[in-house]
Order: structure tokens, then C-alpha cells, then sequence
């Protein structure tokens, strides 16, 4: 027992107790709410008595907690008797706070207030969370499972170094792309199951952020299944507009000055690919009333995970190698490479060698428009492959090709001009 707890600051202890309280407080209406027996004053009782026993020692926290299983097993006696049922989720939740009380009463903070905002959260969402599970299928539940192993278990016993004597393959490196695709197809699949169709466009933002390549990959595996392929090009339109928009904040971040070669390129084919958008979305409100239910897959396919990383692999391998041979040659060739798997992640790599000198802002520029142009590409083979109607896969590489043509022609114009150094310019 602390020998010197009565002499312990008035300011301090008051603040933990209030704010022991306001947790019991607001886990207590909820039971309340839900007509439990116990609500409020013994919710906030019960952690006011963790707060209370933390400041005296380790002894009384034991006592107390001893008496809290005393109150829980008569709670559920007297239910017993009357309704024939336990109290399994209040008994749970009253654990749940005398610990966080406890915590208070340590010292913490943000882990009792935040402890108690989900618990409250996830004994409101009674009913929803029921609907959630009892809608779940086996595959669901195993997708789900193979995603927490692949990123929580696998990837943290994966080396981050080069296993290689020539420093070209670095496993880390290659699992987080199956993490991204691995990911990016179960967001997918939650969204589309929440929002039916309108998910994709969500689904679409979100990938393109983090991978375009794996993220139309899965959209158009996806968007087949669920008989919605004429969505495709719209959803290409916006993947790449967020991946242009992500590349040009990268590259931004990392080296300022390579701005004068990323802004008016990627800025005229995401104007141009808005505009593709614009249109088709005034066609889809037709589609919608014809649309029947959606038919989805597996959210995590092994195979497709495994073809994905062994591309990756090549991809990176090969790209380092040509830097070694080229020089900033290299680099550009690497970031076109590149950005057929992970422009991301090629544009951070050429911004980092420009920070520290390696190459000039310039180059590393050059590399993000080649690398995020590289990426827009790779929608071809993808969707030549997976989509089966033939006019709408004509219909969409006209439309794609027309948004790297105009790339082309800015990248042409601005080398000529300076535009986007005069742009830069006339916005500071």
C-alpha cells in the first residue's frame, strides 16, 4: 500500500474522479436505455471505486475488484429468479469499467475515455451489429481471417532488408502490395455489400489512394460478378484521378521543386478524365432501375494475391537493375516500370533520391508523370482481359487513351513553355 496516498494533490485526484464519472455516466444511460437494472448510479459507482482503489495500491484495486464479481453474481441471481436469463453483456461491461476506472485512477487519459466511447458504442449497435453477423457468410468470415493473418501475423515475421547479395529484393517491400490488394478487394466488398453499387465509387477514391493497379485489378474482377461492367470506365476515371492527385502530393511533399514537371500534366489528364466522368454519370441512373442484386464473390483471392506479388517482384527487381545500368535513364525507365505495380510507391522513391541529390528535382518529376502515366496504362490489359463486352472495352480505351494523349501533349507543351513554372509562379 502507498504509505503517502493521503497526502497525495487535490487538483489531480478531483480531475480523475470526474473523470471516472462521466465514463460510468455514459456507458450507464446506454444500459438504462437498453432497460438494464443496472444504469447510471451503479456504472458510475463502479468505476468511481476503480479510480478510488488505483490512488490507494495494488491491494485495494484486488479487494475492490473481488467485490465487483460479488455485485455482478447477485445481479444475475436476482435475474435468475425474476427472468430466467444472465446478465451477460451488462456483467461484461461492468468489468469492462472498473478497469477503465482503474486506468483513471493511474494516471490515463485518452485509453479510459476512448475505452468507453467503443464499449458504449458497441452496446448501442446492438441490432445492427446482429443483422451485420447474421448476414455473414463463411467465406466472409474466412476473407476476414486471411486479411488480419496477412498483415498482422505474416508481415511483422517478414525480414525489411535485402535478403539478396545484390540488394534486390526486399520481402517486406513485396508483402505490403499483397497487403494493398489483400485490403483494397475486402473495402470493396464492405462497401458493396453497405451500399450496393454506389459502393464502388467509394471503394474506387479509397484504392486509388492507396493502389491504383491492384485496385482496378479487383474492380473489374468485381464489377463482372456483380453485372455492372459498364461502370467500369467511370471507376477508371475516378481511380486515376486519385492516383494523379496523390502522385503530385508525393512528389510535392518530398521535393517542391518538382512541381515545374508534375502540375500541368497531371492537372490536364485529371481535368480530362473529370470530364468522362460528368458524362457517363448521366447515363447510369437508367442502369440502376434495371440493375438487380448484386452476386459477390470471395472478398480475398489466393491466387490472385499470389500472381500480384510475383509481378512486384519482377517489377522491382527490374527497376533497380536499370537504375544501376542507366543512371537517371534509369530512373525513368524504373518509374514507367514502376508504375505499372505501385506508381506510389515509385514517385516516393524518386522524390527521396531527389531529396537527398541523388537525382534532380527534374528527373524525379519526369518520373512521377512517367510512372502515373505507366499506372493509367495498365487499365488496358487489365480490362481487355476481364471484361467480355466488347463495346464497352472499345468504348472505354478510346476514352483512357484520350486522357493520355493529353498528358502527352501537356508534358510536350509544358517542356516547351515553362507552363507550370509559370503557374507555380503566379500563385505564390
Amino acid at each position: 500500500m502507498t504509505p503517502d496516498f493521503l497526502n497525495t494533490p487535490v487538483g489531480p485526484v478531483a480531475t480523475k474522479m470526474a473523470i471516472s464519472i462521466g465514463i460510468g455516466m455514459l456507458i450507464g444511460m446506454e444500459r438504462k436505455w437498453s432497460h438494464k437494472e443496472a444504469g447510471i448510479r451503479t456504472f458510475s459507482i463502479v468505476v468511481l471505486l476503480g479510480a478510488l482503489a488505483a490512488q490507494v495500491g495494488i491491494e485495494l484495486i484486488v479487494v475492490s475488484m473481488v467485490g465487483v464479481f460479488l455485485l455482478i453474481a447477485a445481479m444475475n441471481l436476482r435475474s435468475m429468479r425474476k427472468d430466467d436469463a444472465l446478465e451477460v453483456t451488462t456483467s461484461a461491461a461492468l468489468l469492462v469499467s472498473y478497469v477503465l476506472g482503474v486506468l483513471t485512477g493511474l494516471g490515463h487519459i485518452f485509453t479510459p475515455v476512448a475505452g468507453a466511447i467503443v464499449m458504449t458504442m458497441l452496446l448501442a449497435m446492438k441490432e445492427e451489429l446482429n443483422r451485420f453477423t447474421g448476414g455473414l457468410q463463411l467465406t466472409e468470415i474466412r476473407s476476414a481471417i486471411l486479411l488480419g493473418l496477412i498483415g498482422f501475423v505474416i508481415y511483422p515475421l517478414m525480414p525489411n532488408r535485402y535478403v539478396d547479395h545484390w540488394n534486390l529484393f526486399n520481402p517486406a517491400d513485396a508483402w505490403i502490395s499483397i497487403i494493398a490488394i489483400a485490403g483494397i478487394g475486402f473495402l470493396n466488398y464492405v462497401l458493396l455489400r453497405l451500399y450496393s453499387s454506389k459502393g464502388l465509387y467509394l471503394g474506387a477514391v479509397f484504392g486509388g489512394l492507396v493502389n491504383s493497379t491492384a485496385t482496378i485489378a479487383e474492380m473489374t474482377t468485381r464489377v463482372q460478378q456483380a453485372g455492372r461492367a459498364s461502370r467500369i470506365t467511370v471507376l477508371s476515371s475516378i481511380i486515376n484521378i486519385a492516383m494523379f492527385t496523390r502522385n503530385m502530393m508525393i512528389a510535392a511533399i518530398f521535393v517542391p521543386l518538382s512541381l515545374t514537371a508534375t502540375l500541368l500534366p497531371l492537372l490536364a489528364m485529371s481535368a480530362v478524365a473529370a470530364l468522362w466522368i460528368w458524362r457517363d454519370l448521366a447515363h447510369e441512373s437508367r442502369e440502376d432501375k434495371a440493375a438487380g442484386t448484386l452476386d459477390l464473390a470471395s472478398p480475398i483471392s489466393l491466387k490472385k494475391l499470389a500472381s500480384f506479388g510475383l509481378l512486384f517482384i519482377l517489377i522491382q527487381v527490374g527497376g533497380i537493375l536499370l537504375t544501376r545500368l542507366f543512371g537517371g535513364n534509369g530512373m525513368l525507365a524504373t518509374g514507367f516500370l514502376g508504375g505499372l505495380v505501385s506508381s506510389a510507391s515509385t514517385t516516393a522513391a524518386a522524390a527521396m533520391l531527389a531529396m537527398h541529390g541523388q537525382i534532380s528535382p527534374s528527373v524525379a518529376g519526369s518520373t512521377a508523370i512517367l510512372s502515373s502515366m505507366a499506372s493509367a496504362m495498365i487499365d488496358f490489359p487489365i480490362i481487355w482481359r476481364n471484361i467480355k463486352d466488347k463495346r464497352l472495352v472499345r468504348t472505354f480505351s478510346w476514352k483512357l487513351a484520350s486522357v493520355l494523349l493529353t498528358g502527352v501533349l501537356a508534358v510536350g507543351l509544358d517542356y516547351t513553355f515553362g507552363l507550370s513554372g509559370q503557374l507555380i509562379h503566379a500563385f505564390k
